[in-house]
């Protein structure tokens, strides 16, 4: 009996599970982690390729060329595409933009000139930069603040929108353009630069209004106030009332060094693509005008300027001293200067 219960025992409470149970289970463990690594793997990989298209889709829109232009090859080198770091051209940006700087002397009709092209509307001339020190201390400060207009990134009373077609500045020769030509030349055949040349034919006009404007930037005739151009004829004849002396022993001799300077000018930059003017011929002939937004790739338009004339007439009712002068340039190549005229 008692070899009953133990054998009741065993069998009752005893349970045996069969051989292969073991290697069984773990086979089922390890379906469940492979399908669980099948699992996170594929969300894994489904984020990085979502994130990865992304990111090659933004790429693609940042880096897509703009269309080819209808232009000459010739003309490639100076067709840009600015990217700004301070705005977004947004729509424009594949709008071609022309660098160009105006080049000229104080009192040729500079200013006049350049808010004849700041009436256009696809035109940025932001004046005379250069006139600051600091901006032209070395080539370094030169190149510096010329990739900033050249970048759209120069703000003036005369920066257009985002969809300006030709940018570029006034620029006087005694501000540094003599002094580094050679790298300022190598910059702009590098960069694509179109240099506007724009002197004057009469030089003895230009001599009054340096001197009268000298003047008057100490006397400020318009009530305290100097002003290098004005826009009525009431301030225009206030500022002509002052007539100047001239040294006449010395005027042909400084009439001769303002065309060597001429020469040398247009000598160092003969390798730039570039267009010369003279103040007289685009008063006289506004043509000039045409040819020059030809040169500038812009469409034509007729421009304005709210700029009224100085000196007017005659230049006998201008000098203070006039039979000196007259009696200095009778009889020389100059002679014309006295009595050449023209109306604006």
């Amino acid at each position: 009996m008692a070899d009953d219960l133990s054998f009741f025992s065993k069998d009752s409470f005893i349970l045996k599970l069969p051989k292969k149970s073991p290697l069984v289970l773990r086979m089922v463990v390890l379906l469940f982690v492979m399908v669980c690594g099948v699992y996170i793997f594929s969300i894994c990989l489904k984020q990085i390729s979502t994130s990865s298209t992304s990111e090659f889709l933004n790429i693609g829109v940042i880096q897509k060329p703009c269309p080819e232009p209808n232009i000459e090859p010739w003309e490639i080198p100076y067709v840009h595409y600015p990217d700004p770091k301070t705005f977004s051209r947004a729509e424009c940006a594949c709008n071609p933009v022309r660098y160009f700087a105006i080049m000229s002397m104080q009192r040729s009709g500079s200013g006049w000139f350049e808010t004849l092209l700041n009436n256009h509307t696809n035109i940025s001339s932001n004046g005379e930069i250069f006139s600051v020190k600091v901006r032209r201390t070395n080539v370094s400060t030169i190149v510096e603040t010329l990739d900033k207009v050249y970048n759209l990134d120069w703000f003036t009373s005369a920066s257009k929108n985002e969809c300006t077609a030709a940018v570029g500045l006034k620029w006087m020769l005694n501000q540094g353009l003599m002094q580094y030509h050679k790298e300022i030349v190598e910059y702009f055949n590098a960069r694509g630069v179109s240099a506007i040349f724009l002197f004057r034919r009469n030089l003895l006009r230009r001599m009054i209004s340096i001197l009268a404007n000298s003047y008057d930037q100490n006397a400020k005739l318009l009530n305290g106030t100097h002003k290098s151009h004005v826009h009525s004829p009431l301030e225009a004849d206030i500022l002509a009332s002052y007539k100047p002396v001239i040294n006449a022993t010395l005027l042909v001799p400084n009439i001769r060094e303002v065309e060597e300077t001429t020469k040398k000018a247009l000598e160092y930059f003969k390798s730039t693509r570039h267009i010369i003017l003279y103040y007289e011929d685009v008063v006289k002939n506004r043509t000039k005008l045409a040819e020059v937004q030809e040169f500038l790739k812009v469409p034509k338009r007729e421009l304005s300027s709210r700029q009224v004339k100085i000196h007017k007439g005659s230049l006998s009712k201008h000098i203070q001293n006039w039979n000196d002068v007259e009696k200095a340039l009778n009889g020389t190549q100059y002679e014309s200067y006295l009595y050449g005229d023209y109306r604006r």
